[in-house]
């Protein structure tokens, strides 16, 4: 059985740090894309940032400079770094693990990320 499970989220003031982590379970986790998505309330989910199995990062424009993305398969977990946080950065944050072939795909539950003074 698959499991992702996120953590790190919570409550913090604008221009204050987080780190996220998304744990995996029941995956080869070091040969899987690793990906960060979130959702704030009324909107679409939108992709945030994406680690490949090389360690590879890529970052959404509204993020980049300011999250950092990496991964330890020794523990099966991919973390998101997030500094100089604001108010539009609310949102429930996401992982997921993918790959081609065969394709395949993973989500956690998220975990809640408000900031707000």
């Amino acid at each position: 059985q698959v499991q992702l499970v996120e953590s790190g989220g919570g409550l913090v003031q604008p221009g204050g740090s987080l780190r996220l982590s998304c744990a995996a379970s029941g995956i080869i986790f070091s040969i899987y894309v690793m990906d960060w998505y979130r959702q704030a309330p009324g909107k679409q989910r939108e992709w945030v940032a994406t680690i490949t199995d090389g360690g590879v990062t890529m970052y959404a424009d509204s993020v980049k400079g300011r999250f950092a993305t990496s991964r330890d398969d020794a523990k099966n977990t991919v973390y998101l770094e997030m500094n100089s946080l604001k108010p539009e950065d609310t949102a429930v944050y996401y992982c997921n693990a993918r790959r081609s072939w065969p394709a395949q795909a993973y989500w956690g539950q998220g975990t809640q990320v408000t900031v707000s003074s």
